[in-house]
This record gives C-alpha cells, structure tokens and sequence, in this order.
C-alpha cells in the first residue's frame, strides 16, 4: 500500500498522475513510482524512494509523453523501503506493469511456481508476482488475465494494471482495498481515494470487492472475478478537496491541534437539544428505535480510534443500561465471540478504510449483529458497509498521527451514549445538565491551547529523556494509552501508558530519575487514588508531570510540573485532558527535530491487515 492513481484519456498523463500522487501524500509512505505508455515506444517508469518531490526531481527534464499510465506512493510491507521495491512493478519482458495496495498472502506459492517457469525476480515484494503472473496468462486480453490472476490470489488487492501492447487501456480489480472509478469527459481515472479525482471530476463508480474494470479513454466495463458482467450507473460524489494549507502553521500536525474547537463544535452541530436533555443523530434515525432496545453494543477500532472507544465504554456505562464490550479490530476475528440477537456493532475510523476494522465488521456481520459506523470521510468503504451511522464532520486531518478526529470521536460517543441513555433511564435534569457541559467545551479546549507556551516549556525540559510513563484512571485511562502513542509516534521516545492502579504490579519497578511519568489527575472521582499514585512514584524520585484541574494547589505542591485544564464533568473530562498530551508529543518531536507529520514506517491509512 499505500495510494493509487491511473489515467486514460485525451491528455498527458504524468502531470494529472503526478497531481494525483501529491493529493494521496498526506497518507504517508516512503517511495513513489510512475508509468506511462510511451505513445508506442513501450512503457516509460521511473521510481524513487523518498518524497514525490524527489521523483519529480528524478524526471525533471525527462520526456514522459503518453496519455496513460499509472502511479503509486508505497508503505513499506513486505521488502525494505528502496527503489527496487517501489512500485509500479512489472514482469521479465517489461510488458506488464502494475501498481498495487494490500498483500498476497499465497505469494510465497506462487513465487516458487514462476520461478520454475523462468520468472527472474528483482524485489522483496509480493507485489511483483501479480506482474509475472499477469505477464504469463496474458493472451490479447489483459482483464482475463487479470481475472485469472487474481483468482488464485489469496489476501486483499486493489490493482491498476497496463500492458505496452494496449496503449489506451487500464485494468484494474479490488479485493478488501478501497478503489474507485472517475468518469470524465473522454477520459477514465482510477484511484484508492476520492481526493486523488476530484479536480478531474466529481462523478464517480464505487468498485466493490471480487470485481474488475477494464478502462479505456470513452468506454469502461466491470466484470466480477467470476467473468458476471456488471452493469452499474456513477453518482456525483460532495467532497470537497482538500484545504492543505499551513496558514501560518508549521506543521499540519499543530494546525489540526488547534482545529480542535472547530472539531468538538462540528461534532456537536446541530445535534444538541439543551431543552429536552436529548442528543439528535439523524444518521441513526432508521435504526434508532432498535439501537435503544438493544442491550448489547461492542465497539471496534484501531489505534487512537481503540482508545476512544475504551473511553466510550466507561460514558455507556454511565450513561445507559446497555452491556459494552470493546474489541481491538486487528484481533476481533480470532476471537470466538457470541453476539446476542440484538447486538450493535459500533465501527470507528478516521479513514474509513481501516483494512482490519473492515474485517472485523465482516465477520460481525456474519455472526449476526448488525452494523454502524463513525467515521471522517464521507466517501469511504465503511459507509457502503454500515446500514446507519455517524459522520465527525472535522475536516481533513493531514498529520499522520490522529488529533482532532479523536476528540471528535469522544465528543459523538459522548452525544450517543447521552441519547440511548435519554431514551432508557438518564433524567432530563441530567441529560441537560451533560448539554450544557458540552456546550462549554469549544471555548475550554481554546483556553489549553492558550497556555501552550507552558507546555512548550516542560517538553523543553524533558525531551532528552529516553522513556515516559503515562498513568490515568477510568476516564483517563485510555488518555494514558492515547499520550504515551502520541509520543512514541512523532517523537520517536519510548513510552507506556498504564492504568494508574496496576503501578504496584510491575511498572513501578522502572521509576527513577530519569523516566518522567505523565499523571492525568483531573477533579474526578479517581483524583484521591491518583494522588496515591503519585507519592509512589516520587518516593522514588520519579519526575511527575500532572494535568490537573485548574487551582488545584494540592497537586501543584507534588508534582515536579503541572498543567492546567477547566472544570468539567468527569465523563467529558478526556476531551481536555488529551490536549496536554498532544502538545506535549508534539513539542518533544519538535525539540528532536522529527518528521512530525509524516513519521517513519506509520501511514494515515492503514488499508493492510
């Protein structure tokens, strides 16, 4: 993985390729690759592992003329990030050339079988297979080839494929990895985000998976894998591009932190009614009145979107009678789980293309539950998956390492656990009570921000220090776990997050001088054990960092540093009490001078399982 685009059409290829590259950059990857027809002089590639400014460099000056062709930007899975495992790839004879997201997990079999019939293999990948297999079924006609191919394919594709004697014509295939059709006028475009055509074209086909479309400048076909010809109309997609301006910001990572008001406010708008206590989810209107009797809710997720919903665990069980279970997506299908006739499946991801959030909806769906969703991207594969759900309405988030979507996710877990809850046994004084409370916390996350320089100062003071501690309880919790990957993922530092309780359990053993332990120690109900905790640690002369409630002077007294956040109600209290832990990762990685919003080997999307 990680993106795709090709074009067939009228015009030169590499600018509307290239174009296309640099729209599906804010993905991550570490290599990127283009190939054009050479208006019957062959296939034109070139490669280059880094930044598409670095292949833009590579072909500076280089004439690449051709009105098709494909290109990709690569996240490393199997084989190194070089420019020999870069995509496109192609076959022996050079006549094949392909791009490719998600893994063959057969490739070893086949391998072996193309070797034996003389395929000379120059990458680590799984991905040149395809090109040698393609290469060798191929008989005039590249989408049965394709087809053939792909059908003895065991893992997740979405493939876009050329041959030099077809000098018009794009294949391309989709298995559990997202890909879509642009139609414009004389021409066809394929990519794996909308992003990548919507300056060419707001009309658009969906290409669902074990299906194949053959592209060329004025006509297109869908097939299935098993040759059933498909027949299916476009539709005029909404999504806007993709604002990627800095505005004065130094990197998106700190922008998207700061867009955090606007993403608790969108979050919110329009869904509150104060008077009646009571949440509106007009997302969730077909499914409601079932959702409410349900007594059984599981939540899925990956990365920071699981902490969310560990998070949301604790405000549903607050809030409503259901049973919540949380379940980590990546190992929801080896479970053996037992879903009860009327259980809800609640999916978040940022992307909505999370290939094992995805697949755990999948075989929740064939145990029986039924399936909604929350996620950022209007367009993406989890809202053709669900039968309702929730959009967060935040805006593009371009930095890797997700900020505002999350606190956008607790802010919509919070309004759905406060509207079951309001349905069931949550009382009207209560239910506005929450409202009101929430209503507050745009203009509470801006004045965290505001003290930022505080912040600013204490990474300063700790970023030289190799490993951290992170230390919540219920609410906060998961707020440890979401710190301590915010500074492993940008700053590259070590750290645990743990729940604060489990301290006398093992991890008290690495306390001394030089491991700081961030201690999330909101005006809550846990604050007094918290404090307990923190005489642990600095008995044993551990640093503390402590985010506190403002005026809170008891605190201040033990801690080494502190950090300030409103009053608010406990269940609301992780929406501001992660602020903190953002800017602390981020200052820390500005200090170390990272790559902020693109860290090594993480992509935004993770379409792999």
């Amino acid at each position: 993985m990680c993106g795709i685009i090709g074009y067939t059409g009228k015009k030169e290829a590499k600018p509307v390729l290239i174009e296309g590259l640099k729209r599906l950059e804010y993905r991550g990857y570490d290599s990127a690759g283009i190939a054009v027809q050479g208006n019957g002089n062959g296939i034109v590639c070139h490669k280059s592992l880094g930044k598409i400014a670095d292949l833009q460099n590579k072909i500076n000056g280089i004439k690449i003329n051709g009105t098709c062709g494909i290109a990709h930007t690569r996240w490393a899975t199997h084989g190194k990030p070089a420019e020999t495992n870069a995509h496109p790839h192609h076959d022996s004879k050079k006549s094949v050339y392909l791009v490719h997201n998600g893994i063959i997990e057969n490739y070893r079999i086949l391998k072996k079988e193309l070797n034996k019939q003389g395929c000379e293999f120059y990458s680590e990948t799984d991905s040149e297979i395809l090109a040698h297999l393609i290469a060798k079924l191929f008989n005039g006609n590249l989408t049965e080839a394709v087809r053939q191919a792909v059908e003895r394919v065991e893992g997740t594709f979405a493939l876009a494929v050329i041959h030099r004697e077809l000098p018009d014509q794009i294949v391309v295939a989709r298995r559990g990895s997202p890909l879509i059709l642009g139609v414009g006028e004389n021409e066809y475009l394929a990519a794996s985000d909308a992003e990548a055509l919507i300056r060419h074209t707001n009309e658009v086909i969906h290409l669902r998976d074990n299906e194949i479309a053959a592209l060329n400048p004025d006509n297109f076909s869908i097939i299935t894998t098993g040759a059933k010809k498909i027949s299916r109309s476009s539709e005029i997609i909404e999504i806007k591009q993709r604002k990627a301006e800095l505005n004065g910001y130094p990197y998106f990572t700190l922008k998207e932190i700061y867009e955090q008001p606007d993403a608790v406010t969108n979050a919110m708008r329009g869904r509150l009614d104060v008077g009646e206590g009571m949440p509106k989810l007009g997302g969730l209107e077909n499914v409601l009145p079932d959702l409410i009797k349900s007594k059984h809710l599981i939540l899925t997720a990956c990365g920071t979107s699981f902490y969310a919903a560990l998070i949301g665990k604790y405000i549903f069980e607050e809030l409503t009678e259901c049973d919540v279970q949380v379940e980590l997506a990546s190992e929801f299908c080896y479970r053996k789980l037992r879903f009860s006739p009327d259980t809800f499946l609640l999916a978040l991801s940022q992307s909505g293309e999370t290939a094992d959030t995805k697949a755990a909806m999948q075989e929740a769906k064939r145990k029986g539950a039924r399936l909604i969703g929350m996620v950022n991207v209007v367009e993406s594969s989890m809202t053709q998956m669900t039968e309702a759900g929730i959009f967060n309405y935040a805006g593009p988030e371009i930095g890797v390492a997700s900020t505002k979507i999350f606190t956008s996710q607790l802010t919509i877990l919070a309004l759905l656990a406060l509207l079951i809850g309001r349905h069931q046994k949550l009382s009207l004084m209560n239910g506005v009570k929450s409202l009101k409370a929430m209503r507050e916390l745009p203009k509470q996350v801006e004045s965290i921000l505001a003290g930022s320089q505080r912040i600013e100062a204490i990474a300063k003071k700790y970023f030289r220090f190799k490993n951290w501690l992170y230390i919540g309880r219920k609410y906060n919790y998961p707020i440890a776990l979401e710190g301590a990957l915010k500074l492993k993922e940008i700053s590259y530092i070590h750290a645990e997050g743990y729940p604060a309780g489990e301290m006398k359990h093992g991890p008290i053993a690495l306390i001394n001088p030089k491991m700081p332990t961030v201690a999330i120690v909101p005006q809550d109900d846990m604050r007094d054990k918290m404090i307990s905790n923190i005489m642990e640690i600095k008995s044993r002369q551990g640093p503390v960092i402590a985010i506190i409630t403002e005026r809170d002077e008891e605190i201040k007294t033990l801690a080494d540093d502190y950090i300030e956040i409103p009053f608010t109600l406990d269940f609301l209290n992780p929406i501001l009490t992660v602020i903190p832990c953002q800017l602390l990762a981020y200052y820390c990685a500005l200090f170390l001078n990272r790559d902020i919003d693109k860290p090594r080997n993480l992509a935004k999307s993770v379409t792999v399982e």
